[in-house]
């Protein structure tokens, strides 16, 4: 695996972004759910990089990239994805977005699809609300002297009952990252998920599409995920018994879906042509 690398966005901020996995073959790009790291796919990341070139990178205000004030839009981050892959000489990438990563995949399928091979959308929605709800988070998470309480909110929204019960490293491991966050950061990409409204425009995406989402999921519904299946031409559903990281509560199946859905691609494919560009910002 290769070390934690930045570049900077055309505003200035700079972008946390990792790759592993063989030189030779497509690209795969994951982004996260917000409140987390990149690091929320290290459990995924040595099976999926025996068939992918495997990007991961943090959402401006999250992890190894800059938290700048103010409320951040869908826009910004996914340019802050675009700029990433010219940075890195990409033409074209497999995308597998969760939770918000889902959002900025969907706006990737309708603002640039000529950069997204195939797309998968995993426990996500075109729109989320009250408006209400996601300003009263932000001012809590801006005013608290810690965020003990919006971590434990996670918790309760992302892991199964089973998982939450007594010590769990993994739940423990979530919940540390949370409390080591930039409060501006995570505040900053609340209002992302605030102000986005993909509904009406999700028919727009062309790219062949998987849909996964969890049954008891309880931010991004089953009926979400359902939604989303129906409105892109194409799309295929599947539903996973588990709640919002189902990467992390059901990896087996989850990787499976993801690879089985990708499938055996060729070296040569688009998806990998510009491979030999990344070697020169590795160091």
């Amino acid at each position: 695996m290769t070390d934690t690398l930045h570049f900077t966005a055309g505003d200035g901020v700079r972008i946390a972004y990792r790759l592993d996995g063989p030189q030779d073959r497509p690209v795969l790009m994951l982004s996260n759910s917000i409140a987390t790291t990149f690091h929320m796919w290290d459990g995924q990341v040595p099976e999926l990089a025996k068939s992918f070139r495997v990007l991961r990178y943090d959402f401006r205000g999250h992890g190894g990239s800059d938290a700048p004030a103010g409320a951040y839009s869908l826009d910004r981050l996914g340019r802050d994805v675009l700029e990433l892959l010219d940075f890195l000489g990409l033409a074209r990438v497999h995308f597998l977005g969760l939770s918000l990563g889902g959002f900025v995949g969907q706006w990737l399928g309708i603002r640039a699809p000529e950069r997204i091979e195939r797309l998968i959308l995993s426990n996500t929605s075109p729109h989320l609300g009250p408006a209400s709800y996601f300003d009263e988070q932000i001012s809590n998470v801006l005013s608290a002297s810690d965020l003990s309480a919006t971590a434990d909110m996670f918790m309760r929204n992302w892991f199964p009952g089973s998982m939450l019960a007594g010590q769990n490293k993994t739940v423990e491991q979530f919940h540390a990252a949370i409390l080591a966050m930039s409060p501006q950061g995570l505040a900053g990409c609340v209002a992302a998920v605030r102000d986005a409204d993909l509904r009406r425009s999700i028919a727009l995406i062309k790219a062949p599409t998987l849909v996964i989402g969890g049954e008891d999921d309880k931010v991004t519904l089953a009926s979400h995920s359902e939604a989303i299946a129906a409105a892109i031409p194409g799309a295929e559903l599947l539903l996973l018994p588990g709640v919002h990281l189902l990467n992390v509560e059901h990896p087996a199946e989850f990787v499976e879906a993801v690879v089985g859905f990708l499938g055996a691609s060729d070296p040569q494919s688009p998806v990998s042509c510009a491979n030999i560009a990344i070697d020169r910002f590795l160091g």
